[in-house]
């Protein structure tokens, strides 16, 4: 029989010295089963990477190393599925690489999911900018980090479509038809997050990208949280979980005492992913305030009560 992580998160922010939780109380055949598809991104510690740390940040300084998260996430969370973002990598030269892929081996871990996030995909449209030469720019750097994937044997990367113009997405398409073209060839599926504006009001202008390029090899990243409201959110999750082939994003934004999430119905996106089918891996993305180890904590703790 599995059981429900619990406890909470030690004062350190030291992975190496953080103690994996105590095992509590015996969940279901059903919340086992969807244990094994529990991921962590490496964003829900975002403020322990100075790249990444909010401006208005008051927490503790210490800083996270990216090799240590898969020992870290494996075990405290017993969690073998993970993102990494890209800002946290310390850096793109091989060695470093060849380093981070044997802590995932070590680790018994897996890299699901390489989100993209560097200057290029936003500057002017990225890929989605009128002008040809800036999407190719957006593109070809888009590029490099799907080689890191691949040496890191990530299964997609999110790739933003930038400044996405719904009555013409031409351009948006041409770009993810040059990075699916590209992606395909290794293996690696190229996925579309609705993050930010694009998407996220109006779920259905990616719907029109994915079927205007027309490969398996490009699909959703539905985020539960990244939604204006109700509506817009049971609407988006329904339009994108048949296009998402290998990732959801389990958000975390605020919980009350009890550990419930309070911004958004979070059995509600899950029911939503159950019933069409979503075979991928819901990895958390915590953006809350407080301790990032327990809001991590309770986002698991969200999914196996809604399984």
């Amino acid at each position: 029989m599995g059981y429900l992580a619990g406890g909470l998160a030690a004062a350190t922010l030291d992975a190496k010295q953080r103690p994996a939780p105590a095992r509590s109380r015996p969940i279901s055949h059903s919340a086992y089963l969807l244990s094994q598809r529990i991921g962590v991104s490496s964003w829900s510690f975002h403020n322990n990477f100075p790249e990444t740390r909010d401006n208005d940040y008051s927490g503790p300084e210490e800083t996270f190393a990216l090799l240590d998260f898969p020992h870290m996430v494996a075990d405290r969370y017993r969690v073998h599925h993970l993102e990494f973002v890209a800002p946290h990598f310390a850096s793109t030269e091989r060695a470093y690489l060849d380093e981070l892929r044997s802590q995932l081996v070590r680790a018994r871990s897996y890299l699901v999911n390489l989100p993209i996030d560097i200057e290029e995909m936003w500057t002017e449209g990225g890929l989605s900018d009128p002008n040809e030469s800036v999407r190719g720019t957006a593109v070809e750097a888009a590029k490099k980090w799907i080689d890191i994937a691949v040496h890191l044997r990530a299964r997609s990367v999110r790739c933003d479509p930038g400044k996405m113009d719904a009555q013409n997405p031409a351009p948006t398409i041409d770009s993810y038809r040059k990075l699916v073209t590209y992606a395909s060839r290794k293996g690696l599926r190229v996925i579309v997050e609705n993050h930010g504006g694009v998407g996220s009001d109006h779920p259905e202008d990616l719907v029109k990208v994915f079927k205007g390029v027309n490969s398996s090899f490009l699909g959703a990243l539905p985020d539960f949280g990244n939604f204006p409201d109700a509506e817009t959110r049971a609407r988006g999750l329904s339009l994108l979980f048949p296009y998402a082939p290998t990732v959801c994003h389990a958000k975390g934004l605020e919980f009350d005492a009890q550990g419930n999430e309070t911004k958004y119905n979070f059995p509600r996106c899950v029911e939503i992913a159950k019933r069409l089918r979503f075979r991928g891996v819901y990895s958390v993305e915590f953006e809350g305030p407080g301790d990032p180890y327990l809001g991590v904590q309770n986002v698991i703790n969200e999914l196996l009560k809604s399984a």
